[in-house]
């Protein structure tokens, strides 16, 4: 185990609610823990995988591991089982009954990558983040997409990836964006869509009822510097940084 620690670095209780979704059991040369503090220390600072400190290994093998995981979704499993834990500490139901979506938009690096495009709207060329939170802002879902094809368009993909793992979300918020997808939606999933609308009598700034929260969220991904813009090449590995985040905002709240 390294010697020198970080303020990103796991606590011994925050290790102890997640060890169980790793193979902590066989000898490693680099012990499980450290290799989750070492993927989590590139998301909260944005390094670069070789920029990596040399205390946590060999960058190329802490690379190997977020990429098993990332096509093993690990990191998707952990969110869900952290969400629902956040959940029954909050003393509501494990796992919710509505959602809110919402997407960003984010410019991508010189490098290029897989799914880029330009957001008329945003004037950004770049990656769409849409996100799907439970009415707390604890994360439910991400897709990660070329920028140019409208918020609507990406309606159903995202509703289905939540509704796969979790059965219990009847109600959907979701802003303007949305309208006219109602019946749609309804018949393909059985839910109801509620597009909640910006006031247009109050000029001044307001939380918007039920969409606010996740701004929020998304204004928590911005105390990680690995989300400030996308670095990614391949939008997957984009989709897996953000669970990554998730995962430790939810074990701030757990311990």
């Amino acid at each position: 185990m390294k010697k020198h620690s970080y303020p990103s670095d796991l606590t011994d209780s925050q290790w102890e609610k997640i060890a169980q979704f790793f193979d902590t059991k066989r000898s490693r040369k680099y012990p499980m823990r450290q290799v989750c503090n070492a993927i989590i220390y590139v998301v909260k600072t944005g390094c670069q995988w070789r920029q990596l400190p040399k205390e946590f290994g060999a960058w190329s093998s802490i690379y190997y591991y977020f990429d098993k995981w990332r096509h093993n979704g690990l990191w998707e499993r952990l969110n869900d089982a952290l969400r629902e834990a956040v959940r029954v500490k909050m003393g509501r139901e494990a796992t919710p009954s509505a959602m809110v979506i919402d997407s960003q938009s984010v410019r991508t690096t010189r490098r290029g990558g897989t799914e880029r495009g330009f957001d008329f709207a945003k004037k950004v060329k770049g990656r769409k983040r849409r996100i799907a939170v439970d009415t707390q802002g604890l994360l439910l879902g991400v897709l990660v997409a070329s920028a140019t094809p409208h918020d609507s368009q990406s309606l159903f993909s995202l509703v289905d990836n939540v509704r796969q793992r979790i059965r219990t979300v009847k109600t959907v918020f979701a802003d303007g964006a949305y309208r006219g997808f109602e019946e749609m939606l309804h018949a393909a999933f059985a839910m109801v869509l509620c597009v909640v609308l910006r006031s247009k009598t109050v000029r001044h700034f307001v939380p918007i009822p039920k969409r606010w929260v996740v701004e929020r969220t998304f204004a928590w991904f911005e105390s990680y510097r690995r989300l400030s813009k996308d670095f990614e090449f391949h939008p997957k590995t984009s989709q897996t940084m953000i669970y990554i985040a998730s995962v430790r905002l939810m074990l701030n709240r757990l311990t």
